[in-house]
């Protein structure tokens, strides 16, 4: 899946922590070459345009390439200034198909849904016949899955139901650890059925169009699809060309393999993000938890001092109430001390006036 916006596929895992996601159609390379090869591309229509490196390939090739991009980056900007073989067209594809020149090869790698991709095959088989499109995404998870970048300019009747969660090849519901677009593209929360996916665009289109159109799918880095009328210039030769590929049963096998292992790491990525944020959570609750207990040590303490400063505040007391209590003791024993020596004089005066 490509396609480019100011930052490709915004804040998506997938893309963002799994580069082989960019770029994927130059990936194409040697099948553009058998292309050219086979008859004379001098016009290219490139709907998606990614950095602009992908557009270069098919200048390279010889051709003058129009690059359809409804969000230029300012990096794209300058990358396509730079290079006088290719032409910036800013809009939607199906708003300015009609006012570029009939090209010789069409690349549609912009918005995957029914509707646009419908939208720009119709425009295609009715004013450039004789053309070569090249698709990309005509598989897993787009082939029978519309995706929607984000704002979506479609109105609510062309697009399905949709979730911020992601598809992954083990079963058709989608899943926040399956390959989720973030803030850049959404899913349709469904897959299958009527107007839904870019391979089912192309087969209705096919249909629709009732004549000798053709479509080969080379089963790589999510489905490569060339769909070109057999009666055209170059078709046989084209097509006997990616004979290999697109027959090839290891190909095939190795693309299941290749999303097993794709959705796996996607899989294992969403799980290592729960238990980092679990991790946190648990990091916060502990630093939280530390600085209670810091400050009921320190209310402890307080508690403490307190207990301390009234403990000798008692004893202060009881010490006074000692020294008061023997200071009073012994003044009571002076008094009864001289009472008790009056009395005694008393006595032994009466007792000496008594007769003998």
């Amino acid at each position: 899946m490509t396609g480019s916006r100011e930052d490709p596929h915004g804040q998506s895992r997938a893309a963002r922590e799994l580069p082989l996601l960019l770029h994927s159609m130059s990936l194409f390379h040697e099948l553009f070459e058998r292309v050219f090869a086979a008859r004379e591309i001098a016009t290219v229509v490139e709907v998606g345009v990614e950095s602009g490196q992908v557009s270069s390939v098919y200048a390279d090739l010889g051709a003058a390439v129009h690059c359809v991009e409804p969000a230029p980056s300012n990096d794209l900007r300058a990358f396509v200034e730079a290079d006088p073989r290719l032409t910036l067209v800013e809009g939607r594809s199906p708003d300015v198909l009609g006012k570029l020149p009939v090209a010789d090869l069409y690349v549609l790698d912009g918005d995957h849904n029914y509707a646009v991709v419908r939208a720009e095959l119709d425009w295609i088989m009715e004013n450039a016949p004789d053309a070569v499109v090249a698709l990309h995404d005509v598989l897993w998870p787009c082939g029978r899955r519309d995706s929607y970048y984000q704002p979506s300019p479609l109105p609510p009747g062309a697009v399905h139901p949709t979730t911020a969660d992601g598809p992954t090849v083990w079963h058709d519901e989608v899943s926040p650890a399956g390959f989720v677009g973030g803030e850049a593209f959404t899913f349709a929360v469904q897959a299958g059925g009527e107007r839904n996916g870019v391979l089912t665009a192309v087969e209705d289109a096919m249909a629709a169009a009732g004549d000798d159109w053709r479509l080969e799918i080379v089963p790589a880095v999510f489905g490569f699809g060339l769909l070109m009328r057999e009666s055209t210039p170059g078709a046989t030769e084209i097509f006997e060309a990616l004979r290999p590929y697109s027959g090839s049963k290891l190909l095939a096998a190795m693309e299941n393999n290749r999303l097993a292992l794709y959705t796996h790491v996607l899989q294992l990525q969403y799980e290592a993000e729960a238990v980092t944020d679990d991790a946190d959570r648990l990091a916060d609750t502990i630093a939280s938890q530390r600085q209670e207990i810091e400050r009921l040590r320190t209310e402890l303490q307080r508690a403490n001092a307190e207990i301390a400063a009234r403990r000798d505040a008692q004893q202060r007391l009881r010490d006074e109430l000692t020294r008061a209590t023997a200071v009073q003791t012994t003044g009571e024993e002076r008094e009864l001390g001289a009472a008790l020596s009056q009395l005694g004089r008393a006595i032994n005066a009466r007792i000496r006036k008594s007769p003998g």
